[in-house]
């Protein structure tokens, strides 16, 4: 594997080799820094037509010629600097190479802009050599937290090569491999109930969705650290394909289905940030794994299917079925009354429509975790936005035959309804949060190129880590 594919190994810590000294400037400071330059600098900035513009990179040489210096201009240095997308695109922009910032950026603000620096250079190479870019080494200083650092960019590419893997190569049997492997690096167990025992252990929704698919429906449930800690649970959607089941999707809303399992990839990905920093946590990981596929046996339109908690649900469309194997998931996580329960899933269009790519809808009635969660992500640039769970609508999911329907009888405020859906199978847990994630950059941005995007992992790592220690 190349550097460029193993991220993380783009950070190192100082060393005696040679580097490019990375000067960070904006519109507003860089004048100031030109005039302090020495007099070879300032002639090669002005005779290159370098004005700070964000996005533009300068190397610099010393007095012999030589590359020893870089200018790179971000859009607001005082805004921006602990974010780590601050460097931007820029990085792409500078040769292959060691960097190192300069010793006025704290060393908390370089390890955070070290994740953006590293996560601007990943590449999915599963299906193609990704050797033809040049690697960009980032030296941090002593003092910088480089194991932290380099624990974020390995959950975010976690997620990212997850949702970028074709379902034909990410079903629920590989999605649970993950899972083992993931258990295994840090001394967690994994369980899993597979197929027709998940009927026999009453899990009957995800077995609804997932029976006819080849590759059989299961309930993967890792357990990690002291019993009694912290009772945090993760809770992912690992629908590793979604055809809509015989509410058949179009081609057009179709194609991106293998990232239907983003959710799961969510919690594996911060799981892996939890443990990776030993947090003091009681720590488990529910996901359900399906594929809705189509067979003589799929679900159908009218059916109706008695859930874990004893909810009968009428089936008002086949394609809503990411709610249905996440509500077995979510009552057997409030069984044992988990003190923070945290689902993710790419939900509903209709988060999409009302907020775009960039922020998942976020659901919970507990004001002051959404506080802490919408803080941290501002902080750390890891947006998320709050939509209501606005009670009234749960009429519009009434059914004749049944407690509920699995779909609303209008189009309106799709993205609440389907949280007022899962909403009725949290009773217990101490605090509860729906993330409806969409998992995609449909075009790039700094440090975030198209394809498989973490959302809101780092926000919720964050105010777990405080509230842990707390």
């Amino acid at each position: 594997m190349s550097d460029r594919a193993d991220v993380a190994k783009l950070i190192t810590k100082q060393s005696s080799s040679p580097f490019v000294q990375l000067i960070i400037v904006d519109q507003g400071s860089f004048s100031d820094w030109l005039d302090k330059a020495p007099d070879h600098h300032k002639a090669w900035v002005n005779s290159h037509n370098f004005e700070g513009a964000a996005g533009q990179v300068l190397l610099l040489p010393d007095t012999g010629g030589k590359a020893n210096a870089a200018l790179v201009a971000v859009a607001d240095l005082e805004a921006d600097i602990v974010s780590p997308w601050t460097l931007g695109s820029a990085v792409s922009k500078l040769p292959a190479g060691r960097y190192r910032l300069t010793d006025d950026i704290a060393a908390s603000d370089q390890q955070n802009l070290a994740i953006g620096w590293a996560l601007e250079q990943y590449v999915f190479d599963r299906y193609k050599d990704c050797d033809s870019e040049p690697a960009r080494y980032l030296i941090l200083p002593d003092d910088a937290d480089i194991d932290h650092a380099r624990s974020q960019i390995e959950a975010a590419r976690l997620v990212r090569d997850l949702i970028n893997t074709p379902a034909e190569h990410m079903g629920p049997v590989e999605l649970e491999a993950v899972a083992a492997d993931l258990a295994l690096d840090f001394d967690a167990t994994l369980s899993s109930i597979i197929g027709d025992d998940l009927l026999a252990q009453n899990f009957p929704t995800i077995h609804f969705v997932g029976r006819a698919a080849e590759k059989a429906p299961r309930l993967l449930d890792i357990r990690w650290g002291d019993e009694d800690a912290l009772k945090v649970t993760l809770v992912g959607k690992g629908v590793c394909f979604d055809t809509g089941g015989l509410n058949v999707k179009g081609g057009k809303f179709m194609g991106l289905m293998k990232k239907d399992m983003g959710g799961a990839a969510h919690v594996l990905g911060l799981a892996r940030l939890i443990m990776a920093a030993r947090l003091p946590v009681r720590l488990r990981v529910l996901i359900p794994a399906v594929e809705n596929n189509i067979a003589g046996n799929s679900m159908r339109p009218g059916d109706v299917v008695v859930t874990r908690a004893g909810l009968s649900v009428e089936i008002g469309n086949t394609d809503a079925e990411g709610r249905l194997v996440l509500c077995d998931a979510l009552s057997y996580a409030c069984e044992e009354k988990p003190d923070i329960l945290l689902d993710y899933a790419t939900l509903t269009g209709a988060a999409r429509v009302a907020l775009g790519p960039d922020l998942p809808a976020t659901f919970t009635d507990d004001d002051g975790l959404y506080a802490d969660l919408e803080k941290a992500g501002r902080r750390l640039d890891d947006p998320i936005w709050r939509l209501p769970l606005w009670k009234a609508y749960l009429d519009d999911m009434k059914s004749p035959i049944a407690d509920t329907n699995n779909i609303s009888d209008g189009g309106f405020a799709g993205a609440i309804t389907a949280a007022l859906y899962l909403q009725r199978f949290t009773e217990g847990a101490g605090s509860w949060v729906h993330f409806d994630v969409y998992g995609w950059k449909p075009k790039p941005s700094s440090g975030r190129p198209k394809g498989g995007h973490a959302q809101a992992i780092r926000a919720a790592f964050d105010v777990i880590q405080r509230r842990s220690v707390s």
